[in-house]
C-alpha cells in the first residue's frame, strides 16, 4: 500500500550514503525509524536483521509471511523473527511491494542462473560477509547470513509457483520507512547486480536515514 511519510530527512539524526556494491551494518534502536531511499530507481537493497541482543534472533521469511498471508512487504507489514517476535514495522511505504522470495545473488548462483564466468563478479553475499568479517563486534560470522528481504525488487510469482527476476516497479526518491520493536542489526548490501533487471542493470546508490 502507497503510504507517504511524515519525517523531514533534514530532521533525520543519522543519513548515510551505500553506494553499489557496499554494506551498511548499523543498530536500529527500539523506536527509531529507518528509511532506505532509492536515490536513481530500480535499486534493489538485500537486507537482513537481527537482534540486537541476540543475535541468534533473526528475520525470518517463514514466519513474516505465514502470519501476514502474503509474501510481499508493504505499508503495514510487520516484519517477524525466528521466534515469533515483531522485529520492525513499515510505516511508509512509496514503492509499492518488496520481495521476500528472490533470496541474495551470490557467486554460485550467478555462475547456476547466467554463466560460468560471472562467478568472479561481485555479488550481495560477498558484501555481508566483508560486513560480518570487519564487524566482530556484532558477533556474527557466515552462518549467521540466512534469507533476506529484498526492497525494491520485483519478483513476480508465476501462476505455476516460479519466480522470475523483472524489471523494478521502483523509482528515483521513492522509499520505505519502518520502525523498530526492538533493537535490531541492520545488514544491507546494497546489490552490484548486472545481470537481471532488478536494478536496470545499472547499479546506483541508496540513502539510509534514522529518526528517533
Amino acid at each position: 500500500m502507497i503510504t507517504s511519510s511524515q519525517l523531514k530527512a533534514e530532521q533525520a539524526t543519522r543519513s548515510d550514503t551505500v553506494l553499489a556494491g557496499d554494506y551498511y551494518m548499523q543498530v536500529l534502536k527500539a523506536g527509531q525509524t529507518l528509511r532506505i531511499l532509492d536515490l536513481e530507481g530500480n535499486q534493489a537493497a538485500d537486507t537482513l536483521f537481527y537482534s540486537a541482543n541476540d543475535p541468534s534472533e533473526r528475520y525470518s521469511a517463514m514466519d513474516t509471511i505465514r502470519e501476514q498471508g502474503n509474501v510481499y512487504l508493504t505499508t503495514g507489514s510487520k516484519l517477524l523473527s525466528n521466534d515469533g517476535n515483531e522485529m520492525l514495522e513499515i510505516t511508509a511505504d512509496t514503492c509499492g511491494r518488496h520481495d521476500t522470495l528472490g533470496g541474495a545473488c551470490a557467486t554460485e548462483s550467478n555462475t547456476v542462473r547466467y554463466a560460468i564466468e560471472k562467478k568472479c563478479m561481485h555479488a550481495c553475499r560477498d558484501s555481508w560477509l566483508l560486513a560480518v568479517a570487519e564487524n566482530p563486534q556484532y558477533g556474527l560470522s557466515k552462518r549467521d547470513i540466512t534469507h533476506n528481504i529484498n526492497f525494491f525488487m520485483n519478483v513476480p510469482v508465476s501462476s505455476d509457483g516460479g519466480l522470475s527476476f523483472a524489471d523494478g516497479i521502483s523509482g528515483a526518491g521513492k522509499y520505505v520507512e519502518m520502525t523498530a520493536a526492538m533493537d535490531v542489526i541492520v545488514l544491507l548490501s546494497n546489490c552490484p547486480q548486472l545481470n537481471n533487471p532488478c536494478n536496470a542493470y545499472n547499479p546506483t546508490a541508496v540513502e539510509m536515514l534514522i529518526w528517533d
